[in-house]
């Protein structure tokens, strides 16, 4: 018996990196997972480990920030598994700058896949909770349900070179916090994971400076110089960066029954770096 057994989650960005890891952890505790990327070879990868494992799960394809995403993000869930338990807003990347240097046209890409789009996917799945609470409390049933968005210490504290990611993470704790206020009637907790460095395809010691990843046909640089990436580790009192696993096993932890009197919070996965 797992934790999470008869729950379906939606994860967005679990093909790769952290999403993948807490899509797998979702399923190894019995959740039914719809499993998102941008592109369908790593969504099918990650759908078919649940499987391998005995667990649940489908892809549905597409990046979060498309017009009407969303709503099919939400049916597929409601469509395939007859409703919607947890949610986790993960999906995104960074595109850093310099204030002055910085695009209207990168200011927007990472305010729309860092906020708009857990915005769009949130407001979705709202009347498909709302109808189900209606259901279960005419039977006498009362489910608790959870939302854990993922926001970065770079929304706590700032950090150079991230007005627009650290603007639209502080965005997340901002509607997190709203949303535990909205969302508790239906039996609902609200909560975000604020993440320090993590070891990702994003944050990957590239000394040559020149690791690109495609997103939408955008070349987006990603790595961190090892000097960087050595000093880094060094402010965190664990002495290290963090595992995709660990980062998924805190959002887990929002996950749980025993998580169920906890709404409107901001967890810190930093290993002891803020």
């Amino acid at each position: 018996m797992g934790t999470l057994d008869g729950k379906t989650a939606l994860v967005s960005g679990s093909g790769r990196g952290i999403g993948q890891a807490i899509a797998l952890k979702l399923a190894q505790q019995g959740a039914r997972v719809v499993v998102n990327d941008l592109d369908p070879e790593p969504a099918e990868e990650t759908v078919r480990l649940i499987k391998t494992t005995g667990g649940e799960a489908v892809a549905c394809v597409g990046s979060v920030t498309d017009d009407g995403f969303a709503d099919r993000f939400a049916a597929t869930a409601a469509d395939t598994f007859g409703g919607v338990d947890i949610v986790i807003n993960n999906a995104g990347y960074t595109w850093d700058n310099v204030i002055q240097k910085m695009t209207d046209e990168q200011w927007d890409a990472i305010i729309d896949v860092h906020l708009k789009a857990p915005f769009r996917i949130l407001r979705a799945v709202q009347p498909i909770i709302s109808a189900r609470v209606k259901e279960e409390r005419a039977r006498g049933v009362h489910v608790q349900r959870k939302i854990v968005n993922i926001s970065s210490i770079a929304g706590l504290s700032g950090n150079a070179g991230q007005a627009n990611y650290g603007a639209a993470k502080a965005g997340v704790v901002g509607l997190t916090r709203t949303l535990a206020k909205e969302w508790g009637r239906y039996g609902v907790n609200v909560n975000a994971v604020a993440f320090g460095l993590i070891r990702t395809r994003l944050t990957e010691a590239t000394a040559g400076g020149d690791a690109t990843i495609d997103v939408q046909g955008r070349e987006i640089k990603v790595g961190v110089n090892p000097d960087l990436l050595t000093a880094m580790e060094r402010m965190i009192p664990l002495g290290r960066a963090g595992t995709p696993q660990e980062a998924a096993g805190a959002v887990y932890l929002l996950c749980t029954p025993e998580s169920d009197y906890i709404s409107g919070e901001v967890i810190v996965c930093g290993g002891g770096y803020r």
